[in-house]
């Protein structure tokens, strides 16, 4: 498919072309994150969304840990989906403190990681801008800590695997390391803790 075809595509085409040269680490990533999404979220309202979520973020990690890559085809869906999803569970559940708390949420994890992009271009892409969204929201609907969880787990985890991999020879300083798997695998890690300590 030439770059002009893949444009004017329709979605699902764009999507599975996306995913195509990652087929088989997707596929075992999606048979790990589902049955994972579903046990964290109860099930309850809030579970369509966090399978969304979850089967987004598979191909997204994927892609990103090969690539340096956020596809806009697969992440912005997501964002709509993982929006309409938790605002429907809200309004469904009655429970518009969570409704709220997860936009409120959302707009403060974007708003944040856009901050970090503006002081930081080359460090932040801007595809980690956008992935941030759904997952504040996501996390936030859980509570605040899980939430605050997502924020600072990231920086945690990359850290530490950034440091065992310039001491290993793998990595120096100025080697580019891509950040949405860390973001990822920081909202998995609070969602699950917030899970087990229910």
């Amino acid at each position: 498919m030439t770059s002009r075809s893949v444009h004017t595509a329709p979605w699902w085409a764009r999507v599975r072309a996306e995913i195509a040269p990652h087929r088989r680490a997707t596929a075992v990533g999606m048979i790990l994150t589902v049955p994972w999404a579903w046990w964290v979220s109860g099930p309850g309202w809030s579970t369509a969304a966090l399978l969304v979520a979850a089967i987004a973020a598979v191909p997204l990690y994927v892609i990103d840990l090969r690539t340096h890559r956020l596809p806009d085809v697969i992440s912005l869906p997501m964002t709509g989906a993982v929006a309409v999803l938790l605002a429907t569970a809200g309004l469904a559940s009655g429970d518009l403190q969570a409704l709220w708390r997860s936009m409120l949420g959302g707009a403060a994890l974007g708003a944040a990681y856009l901050l970090l992009h503006v002081v930081n271009p080359s460090g932040l892409g801007f595809g980690d801008v956008k992935l941030a969204l759904p997952l504040g929201m996501v996390t936030a609907w859980f509570g605040w800590p899980v939430l605050w969880g997502t924020a600072v787990l990231p920086f945690l985890i990359g850290g530490v695997v950034g440091l065992a991999l310039i001491v290993t020879g793998r990595a120096t300083r100025k080697t580019a390391i891509a950040f949405g798997p860390f973001m990822l695998a920081g909202a998995a890690v609070a969602l699950t803790a917030a899970r087990v300590l229910a």
